[in-house]
């Protein structure tokens, strides 16, 4: 190691330990008291919209006009812009607001019986039931870490910190059921039943962009028991969907997937990119050329994907392979928005815990800071309007390579 080298790692080693559990639970709370201060004094305005004049989980609106539509047997206009435009401005009495459905129609029939209530009502609904997925699937994920058992407080602290939390919370996503799902995955592949992840997994094509990476993961990897059950129950659901609404409703569904940027960058208002945190943002805030961004992405995509490949082959414990797998399912996602990276927590439960049992390797220092960073970075993702730099895809990048590193280490791995 030369003097360069042994000057960098001192450095990360400082800042690493600088990152002791005391200063951990004091920045969650200051996480906490910012991010849920301002949300608190947002939505304590009474009606529909908040004080910034913004609608209050607005991105359940879409999803409740089309199971409304649903409700009203008129599913053949689930994919009719017209038609979702005139039932979102019905609801929120605004004649400007214009906010398409980009869900599978099974979505919209799952959330079908919220219809009852008004809209405000259905979306506190949503959020609460979501609320309960996401701290029971942080409770399962935790109770299998040993390392973190003397720290549940700060776990607690930190996953109501975590900025994709307060995101999808606010905008009432759907972000809960992808962690679900990832969370589902691993205890079946923890237990070795791999067809059950499989199927797991699978459930993930209501959001078919994080099937980018996964198949082709698994493809390379040889694991054909998880790909199998993955392609039955990803079929299954579309299937099912076919059966109930017909060919008419599920070709408006893949149209609108095939154009599904356009769609997103004018529900953003053309500001999509700065939001989002995986590869094909970053290529697209770098370069303003489409092709030449396109193309790049493709490429770190490739690159990405055999990375999390090799790791998913090695003799790395399940909690390096599992998180690689994650990371590359987020960084080959083509439209990831902050609220999407929710499901990165069971990544910073099992790699924390990893790092605690396992505090005597070399990268841990950096891993630890890598952790800290993935954690807070996404905050940050409005500045790439001014820098076109997306620092979060940058750490997310250096995370899958520090752990391809620990995976194809000749030292022995702690299980």
């Amino acid at each position: 190691m030369n003097l360069r080298e042994s000057t960098y790692s001192l450095r990360i080693q400082t800042l690493s330990s600088r990152m002791t559990p005391p200063r951990i639970r004091a920045h969650a709370l200051i996480l906490i008291l910012c991010l849920w201060g301002v949300c608190i004094a947002d939505y304590a305005k009474p009606g529909l919209f908040d004080r910034a004049g913004n609608i209050k989980f607005q991105d359940f609106l879409p999803l409740y006009a089309s199971a409304q539509m649903i409700e009203r047997h008129r599913a053949i206009d689930l994919y009719n812009p017209a038609a979702v435009a005139y039932d979102v401005q019905t609801i929120v009495r605004r004649p400007s607001i214009r906010m398409p459905s980009l869900y599978g129609p099974q979505v919209s029939l799952l959330l079908a019986p919220l219809t009852r209530f008004s809209f405000l009502s259905a979306a506190t609904v949503w959020v609460a039931l979501s609320l309960l997925i996401y701290f029971a699937c942080i409770r399962v994920l935790w109770r299998c870490c040993p390392g973190l058992q003397t720290y549940g407080g700060t776990v607690v602290l930190c996953a109501i910190a975590y900025p994709p939390m307060f995101h999808f919370f606010v905008r009432a996503q759907l972000s809960a059921l992808i962690l679900l799902c990832f969370s589902a995955a691993f205890l079946a592949m923890r237990a070795d039943r791999h067809f059950m992840a499989g199927l797991a997994l699978g459930v993930l094509v209501f959001k078919p962009q994080f099937l980018v990476a996964i198949p082709l993961i698994l493809f390379m990897a040889r694991e054909w028991n998880i790909l199998a059950a993955l392609i039955v129950s990803s079929a299954a659901q579309l299937t099912i969907a076919r059966l109930y609404f017909g060919s008419a409703v599920m070709r408006g569904y893949f149209e609108m997937l095939r154009n599904a940027a356009l769609w997103i960058g004018a529900a953003e208002l053309h500001r999509a990119p700065i939001q989002m945190h995986s590869l094909r943002s970053f290529w697209t805030l770098l370069f303003p050329w489409p092709l030449a961004a396109t193309v790049l992405y493709l490429l770190s995509s490739i690159a990405v994907i055999a990375i999390a490949a090799t790791i998913w082959k090695s003799d790395a414990p399940l909690v390096l392979r599992f998180s690689a797998f994650l990371l590359a399912a987020v960084l080959a996602n083509p439209h990831l928005f902050i609220y999407d990276l929710l499901a990165l927590a069971a990544m910073f439960l099992l790699l924390a815990n990893w790092s605690i049992e396992n505090a005597q390797r070399r990268e841990i220092p950096t891993l630890r800071l890598l952790l800290y960073l993935a954690f807070l970075i996404p905050l940050f993702g409005p500045l790439a309007r001014w820098t076109h730099l997306q620092l979060s895809v940058i750490v997310f990048a250096t995370l899958l390579w520090t752990l391809h590193e620990s995976a194809c280490s000749p030292v022995s791995i702690r299980n």
